[in-house]
């Protein structure tokens, strides 16, 4: 009984290996479900989590400031009309990484579950690194991307990532502090990878 969190550098393998480990404790998993979650709490589209996520002070914290147009979010939000801004997305995700870590079993990958449930008992967090040219290669092999296409994902994310840490005030997210096991994805297999996560689950 536990619940493991995966925090990762992407083209690390973190949603890869998070799954991995998911079917082999026959744990939840949970990566871009968690966006599904949000949105269906705040009564938005999946695409306006999707884009907010992607555009921390971007087009969203314009909107918010009132330079983008009204019509423009309109098209984004969902039918229902609800409303979400970056305080409550956080307090959304918060409480529903909380609520999914009560039920047990399960396994997190990324937004910032390392920091939601730190000191929680019976909680394991990993966190996945790798060198940049080894993501790349891990984007091409795994999701069938040109060198260009993995170059151009792995950048961006690297990007988003940071962005998505200031919405929790954090800048610490590679802390080893953090974290009960850090993997090098270089120097590992995703097999090898996988057993000490489940051994250290199981523990």
């Amino acid at each position: 009984m536990a619940v493991i969190t995966i925090s990762r550098q992407f083209g690390a393998g973190g949603r890869t290996l998070g799954k991995m480990v998911a079917d082999k404790l026959g744990y939840a998993f949970y990566d871009n479900e968690l966006i599904q979650m949000v949105a269906e709490k705040a009564k938005v589209s999946k695409s306006w989590v999707e884009s907010m996520e992607k555009e921390a002070g971007g087009a969203f914290q314009r909107f918010i400031t009132g330079l983008v147009s009204k019509s423009l979010v309109d098209r984004i939000l969902s039918g229902e009309r609800g409303y979400m801004d970056e305080e409550i997305y956080v307090d959304m995700l918060h409480k529903i990484i909380t609520n999914l870590a009560e039920e047990d079993n399960a396994v997190i990958v990324g937004r910032g579950g390392q920091y939601i449930l730190q000191g929680r008992e019976n909680t394991c967090h990993a966190l996945l690194v790798s060198d940049f040219d080894d993501r790349i290669y891990f984007m091409e092999k795994h999701y069938k991307m040109s060198h260009k296409q993995a170059y151009q994902a792995v950048t961006s994310d690297d990007r988003r990532r940071a962005n998505l840490y200031k919405k929790f005030g954090r800048q610490d997210y590679e802390k080893p502090s953090l974290y009960h096991l850090i993997l090098n994805m270089s120097l590992f297999d995703l097999d090898k990878a996988c057993q000490l996560l489940v051994k250290l689950a199981r523990s």
